[in-house]
């Protein structure tokens, strides 16, 4: 079905909105079930990561989908697109992000992008520096110097990041964009009670990156997919031996979004999650939804939105005034479906992006 609404160009606008409006309301189904399955415990969770990768899940996975898209349901497909990043040439953010977990530990981010003016046939690119630090976290952490099983650990971690996505509009409503990656994140910890029993965990970058396809027939309706891949030579360092292994995830994301009345817009996603580590041995596989809906007031100005991002429900608000655009997304348990309770029961999630129009601030002087 979804290949169907992307390659039928040609269809005319009436029956196109027809089938969007089917695939939708079959996405909405199949929504609705894996919003049961998740909240009642029965949906899939996709955990196989090492502690220093599952932070990014609270920094880096969150950055590629933008904070407009975090707090309508994280559906990267859509609206977080990385081939609609076209759209925001001319412009230059400020991100900052933290989730506190009721135990106290903490994670913070922040970030600063910048898009070209749009260049060669409306192409733009997107770079963004990211770092990400967690200092005394407490959690429990297998490792070989531990024993058998895992055990109460606190320590500190860090994560740094460049992202650059590079996007353009091919024609009758298609864009396309491509992400290229660069980040390597590490952990230090020790055994409680012990601090002769220590671990450390480091990544070393492997080509890592994603694409993404979005089909616009107008300004309120989209139709989208996005696939991301990372690799990472991981290695875990303790007393009694030096580990190494490939950390990969793939990432699958289709998504579709319309307005069903004025300056509203309901997003329907879907995410389908591969894991594998090398240190463990441990794969998984996961499917989870993405909903959410946001409605404008004052021509948009204004916005207000919520939604559910595969297991944890989201917020966000926006204002936009020339040149300037405030977005701030809060998500309660952020990532619980791939980081489960490693570092904590529940979590309160605050991301937050100033984003300023440069070429606009020029005219306006």
């Amino acid at each position: 079905m979804w290949f169907r609404l992307v390659v039928s160009l040609s269809t005319p606008s009436a029956t196109a909105r027809m089938r969007i409006g089917r695939a939708l309301k079959a996405l909405g189904r199949l929504a609705a079930a894996a919003i049961c399955n998740g909240l009642c415990g029965l949906g899939q969770d996709a955990h196989a990561q090492s502690p220093e990768i599952s932070m990014r899940d609270f920094s880096s996975a969150q950055i590629k989908k933008g904070v407009r898209s975090i707090g309508f349901g994280g559906d990267g497909a859509t609206w977080g697109n990385y081939g609609l990043v076209w759209k925001d040439a001319n412009t230059a953010l400020l991100d900052y992000g933290n989730t506190r977990f009721d135990n106290g530990n903490t994670f913070q981010f922040s970030a600063v992008g910048l898009t070209s003016p749009a260049l060669w046939h409306g192409l733009a690119i997107y770079v963004i520096a990211m770092t990400q630090s967690a200092h005394d976290i407490h959690f429990r952490d297998k490792s070989p110097a531990f024993g058998s099983t895992a055990v109460p650990v606190s320590g500190s971690g860090s994560d740094h990041a460049i992202f650059s996505k590079i996007a353009m509009p091919l024609g009758h409503g298609i864009s396309a964009g491509v992400l290229l990656a660069h980040e390597t994140s590490k952990l230090d910890a020790t055994q409680t009670g012990s601090q002769a029993q220590g671990v450390h965990y480091e990544t070393h970058w492997s080509p890592s990156g994603g694409f993404g396809v979005a089909w616009q027939p107008d300004k309120t309706t989209i139709v989208g997919a996005r696939v991301l891949v990372n690799d990472d030579q991981e290695q875990r360092t303790d007393a009694r031996s030096v580990t190494q292994g490939l950390a990969r995830s793939t990432e699958l994301r289709l998504g579709g979004s319309t307005a069903p009345w004025s300056e509203a817009l309901l997003d329907l996603g879907w995410t389908h999650l591969e894991r594998h580590s090398g240190l463990s041995g441990v794969s998984s596989t996961a499917d989870h939804p993405n909903v959410g809906f946001e409605q404008g007031f004052s021509h948009r100005r204004y916005i207000v939105r919520l939604g559910v991002d595969e297991t944890s429900p989201t917020l966000g608000f926006s204002y936009h005034r020339k040149p300037a655009h405030f977005d701030l997304a809060y998500v309660h348990d952020m990532a619980r479906a791939r980081v489960g309770q490693l570092f904590g029961d529940h979590s309160r999630s605050f991301v937050m992006t100033f984003t300023l129009d440069y070429d606009e601030l020029m005219r306006v002087r």
